[in-house]
């Protein structure tokens, strides 16, 4: 399953979305594979009216559903607003599902849809997912890097340390304990799933540098608030030092709490 996410605007410009999609793979522990965890976990969300947003065509387009029936065989979701994203997730292949029950997140992937008519009404009707993605925030929470004092990214070396001409700095977008996206530069260095880069070093303004070796999970295009396109580039760290990875909560502590305190009107 590969992470996307939908052309909607956020901070620095780029497109993101209250859910951004998560990796399965970095979370293999949180996977539900049993049919009747999986049942449970859905009819709760359909006691619970949640919402749901379905991201498909490889995160260029997305809707808003919610469940209306869940049973053995599959489960029933509601018509979207727009006919012309319905039409567009009828057609594709691949669609994720992500919502947040209960203050805990739950993702999972659908292998198409089709169109059935439900008390007289449009509705969606898949299969049952084979595995649901259970995750509580606190193992997800992913920070957006603040535009005032942005986080920079300095790769010394290619992928797998092959040889660039330069050093290269990329913007961090966001940041979390699992890793971080960065905006890809136009030049100097190729970005590709899988690609592995040696000694990055992250600069967290006021908190300090950590030096991380980062895998990249996943690529795609994002808008900005100009009309330009850019590459973002999500990438997981590898074996960080548990040192590294307090600098990176601290950091994530201290942004949160400077936030909420402008909220607040506290200086």
């Amino acid at each position: 399953m590969t992470p996307t996410t939908p052309n909607a605007t956020g901070l620095l410009g780029t497109a993101v979305t209250a859910h951004p999609l998560l990796e399965p793979a970095d979370h293999s522990q949180y996977l539900l594979h049993n049919k009747n965890e999986i049942l449970f976990v859905l009819r709760s969300m359909l006691a619970s009216a949640d919402n749901i947003t379905i991201h498909f065509n490889d995160g260029r387009d997305f809707l808003l559903s919610a469940l209306i029936a869940v049973d053995d065989a599959g489960i029933t979701l509601d018509y979207g607003s727009n006919p012309e994203m319905n039409q567009r997730a009828l057609a594709a292949d691949r669609l994720f599902c992500v919502t947040s029950h209960e203050k805990i997140r739950i993702q999972f992937l659908l292998h198409g849809i089709r169109q059935i008519q439900d008390n007289g009404r449009p509705a969606f009707r898949a299969a049952l997912p084979d595995t649901v993605l259970r995750l509580q925030r606190r193992e997800y929470f992913r920070l957006t890097a603040p535009i005032a004092r942005p986080i920079k990214c300095r790769i010394p070396a290619g992928a797998d340390n092959k040889t660039v001409p330069a050093a290269t700095e990329a913007n961090v977008i966001d940041i979390s304990g699992g890793g971080l996206a960065v905006v890809v530069p136009p030049a100097g260095l190729a970005f590709n799933t899988g690609d592995v880069f040696s000694s990055c070093r992250i600069e967290l303004p006021d908190v300090g540098i950590i030096v991380a070796t980062l895998q990249v999970r996943n690529i795609f295009e994002v808008t900005l608030r100009s009309g330009a396109q850019v590459t973002r580039a999500g990438c997981q760290f590898s074996n960080l030092p548990g040192p590294m990875l307090t600098l990176v909560q601290r950091y994530i502590i201290k942004v949160e709490r400077e936030r909420k305190a402008r909220e607040a009107g506290v200086t």
